[in-house]
């Protein structure tokens, strides 16, 4: 009997490859406009999906020629490193390194130097991509990573090179322009690394986390059907016939939060800002019709303060994701009173997870709940993912009970859960204990099986024997309609070790005083019995700028260097 051929490799065995995601729009719209890019001067620039895949062929067959090799697994390929902003020329470069088996590293140019120049040599990059805006940052650091990367390309809207003391330095457009505008893609082993992104390093230097080709498909396909399991209620909006996604969060931070795998995949209409500005975001949702969105808490204050917000017709917007730091209550009410139509929600995710593990999604069996009941669902940190197992751990290393009170740490696991912290297995070890992986975040489930997130365990104020969690009293003080942003520090005290301090931004023309927020969070804090009376600050002060990390998050660590500072222009409450 003759037996037959098989092809496992092609059928049971065939790779989950971004490739598959990079080839759909071609297929299906080839000549649909796939990708929209104002620039910060206020040029568009406008690419079917034929010109981008053709442009992103071009790109591989460059990469290929400049001595880019493919990695295997447990083997990274080259590292292909990125300093640029939000444009089509950085989705070229989310695929080609990727596609032909490279690893693409999208550089934070929000760190420090240092961090900066870790990230580079600690990577190995051996050809970083850099706009013409950034060029100067490169030149600052250039003489510290000279001898580790080995190349350079420069990206401009317009044409030509600039006078540098960098080199060897080529030219993008040059660099593609005469290549094939066809790839034979090779079918790698779905477990090849394919990027490369790194921490923030607000508790040391960053460290690094690699996510092969089937974690991320796996996170895309589950985020999409994730949505459509979604339960609509009576009143949302329709969806759009297409979805037409305004992409604000720098593609620097972890691929903003993997926009260029499920959009591509799914055939949206991408929009590029380059970078977020209040002006530029309410021109492009007005001009492109932009429907859904993702920001964190800090953009939404921003537009918030626009002067100019309300000149601009934003309806076509019906779908906001905060994410990068919790999204407090009041916030969310003031950012859905300006935008008409608009439901916003939060989630959770880390670098550790390229993006998003937790959504504040709703249950079934609420959907006729009272729009000030969904509200209170929406800013909570949320349920798993599909495809992600979530814990909330006490010191005894068992769940804690679903009780709204009861804090403990999220641990998880999943598919696109990292395994390891790139080159530092005494960091992977202290991550990874008892088959969990520990997140450092503190947190607490009710009754309807959500986690909230409470505080980073070391941003916990330990005031006597007791934790207050800052999160907590951030997402109470943001309530107040004076409020636009809120957080808390604790400062040292000789009788109880720390006691919290209010650090505020109110909103442009308020008028609010100290005491204002004090009884505020005595009305709705303690008489509600949100917090307890212990929770209440010692200090509350008003700042026009508190400092934030390169994600967006209230950065104590800064807060804590500037203390002396930030507590000469804050008020003593005696209450």
């Amino acid at each position: 009997m003759m037996e037959a051929k098989t092809y496992p490799e092609f059928s049971s065995r065939y790779p989950l490859l971004l490739t598959t995601f990079m080839k759909r729009p071609l297929g299906l719209y080839p000549d649909d406009i796939g990708i929209v890019y104002r620039n910060d001067g206020g040029e568009y620039f406008r690419f079917t999906w034929r010109q981008w895949y053709e442009r992103t062929c071009q790109l591989a067959h460059a990469l290929k020629e400049l001595g880019i090799k493919p990695g295997k697994p447990g083997e990274p390929g080259d590292r292909v490193a990125t300093m640029a902003l939000n444009h089509h020329r950085h989705l070229e470069l989310c695929y080609a390194p990727t596609c032909i088996g490279a690893v693409a590293h999208p550089i934070n140019m929000r760190l420090s130097l240092d961090h900066m120049v870790h990230t580079i040599t600690h990577s190995g990059d051996k050809v970083i991509f850099v706009d013409d805006l950034i060029l100067p940052l490169v030149e600052m650091i250039y003489d510290k990573i000279k001898s580790t990367v080995k190349m350079f390309v420069f990206m401009s809207d317009r044409p030509g090179k600039p006078q540098t003391k960098i080199e060897p330095l080529y030219e993008y457009e040059e660099l593609i322009k005469n290549q094939p505008k066809e790839f034979d893609w090779p079918y790698l082993s779905e477990d090849t690394p394919a990027v490369l992104y790194y921490t923030t390093g607000t508790t040391g230097l960053p460290k690094g986390i690699t996510f092969n080709h089937r974690q991320l498909y796996l996170q895309s396909v589950h985020l999409i059907a994730g949505l459509q399991m979604t339960p609509r209620l009576p009143d949302d909006p329709k969806d759009p016939v297409i979805n037409i996604p305004l992409v604000n969060i720098p593609l620097f931070h972890i691929h903003a939060w993997g926009a260029p795998w499920y959009y591509v995949f799914t055939c949206c209409k991408i929009v590029f800002p380059s970078r977020f500005s209040p002006e530029s975001f309410c021109e492009l949702v007005e001009r492109e019709k932009v429907t859904s969105t993702a920001v964190v808490p800090t953009m939404l204050a921003m537009l918030l303060e626009y002067p100019d917000f309300k000149k601009y017709d934003l309806s076509s917007l019906t779908n906001i994701v905060a994410g990068g730091a919790a999204l407090p209550f009041g916030l969310k009410a003031k950012a859905e009173k300006a935008f008409p139509g608009l439901t916003a929600g939060s989630g959770y995710g880390m670098s550790e997870t390229a993006a998003g593990v937790l959504s504040s999604t709703i249950k079934r069996y609420m959907v006729d709940w009272s729009k000030e009941a969904l509200d209170q669902v929406r800013v909570k940190t949320g349920l798993p993912s599909m495809g992600i197992e979530a814990q909330v751990i006490g010191e005894d290393g068992k769940p804690v009970p679903h009780d709204n009170q009861t804090m403990g740490e999220i641990v998880l696991r999943g598919h696109w859960i990292m395994e390891q912290y790139f080159n530092d297995p005494e960091k992977t070890a202290a991550a990874w204990r008892d088959g969990w992986f520990h997140t450092g975040d503190a947190a607490k489930v009710d009754t309807d099986g959500y986690t909230i997130i409470a505080d980073r365990i070391t941003d916990v104020i330990r005031s006597g024997a007791e934790m207050v969690p800052t999160v907590l009293l951030e997402n109470l003080t943001a309530n107040h309609d004076s409020v636009l942003e809120a957080t808390f520090v604790g400062i040292p005290d000789e009788k109880w070790g720390e006691r919290p301090m209010a650090l505020i931004k109110l909103v442009p023309g308020a008028d609010a005083k100290e005491e204002d927020i004090w009884k505020f969070l005595e009305e709705e804090g303690i008489a509600k019995g949100k917090i307890t009376r212990w929770m209440m600050p010692d200090f509350i002060g008003f700042y026009d700028d508190i400092p934030k990390t390169s994600v967006g998050k209230y950065d104590k660590i800064a807060i804590r260097k500037r203390l002396d500072e930030f507590l000469q222009k804050a008020k003593k409450m005696t209450g």
